[in-house]
């Protein structure tokens, strides 16, 4: 039975991956092994725990992260205030169904912040589709 899940992200150079993900994504360092510079780290925001590792050039892959948030424009302005270059039109309505937006950290992993779209907005957005 699952319980949980905890993606490991790649990075080349965590040093500079922990002070992107603290300073500017606003993620709390809450674990660091000792070496140095680290191997390995954990990140949390709120409920959300975010683990990475140094990883050479031949190991580095896409990766692609999903954050359900509860409210992807707030998030958006937050990140714009830090300097964070996130999709250029902000957050949208998705025919799937969410509304989201996306930015790559400095490894080029994707990262999307959403939210589920209510019943009237999925309305609303059908309406204006037509």
């Amino acid at each position: 039975m699952f319980k949980e899940t905890h993606p490991i992200l790649g990075t080349r150079e965590i040093l500079r991956a922990i002070d992107f993900y603290t300073r500017k994504l606003g993620f709390e360092l809450i674990f660091r092994d000792p070496g140095d510079p680290p191997n390995y780290v954990v990140f949390r925001r709120d409920a959300v725990a975010l683990h990475m590792q140094f990883q050479y050039e031949h190991e580095m892959g896409t990766i692609r992260l999903r954050f359900l948030v509860e409210d992807p424009d707030a998030l958006f302005d937050e990140f714009q205030r830090r300097g964070v270059e996130c999709t250029p039109a902000g957050p949208r309505n998705t025919p799937w169904g969410t509304r989201e937006f996306g930015l790559y950290d400095l490894d080029r992993n994707a990262l999307a912040f959403y939210r589920h779209l209510t019943r009237a907005e999925k309305a609303e957005s059908a309406h204006s589709q037509t």
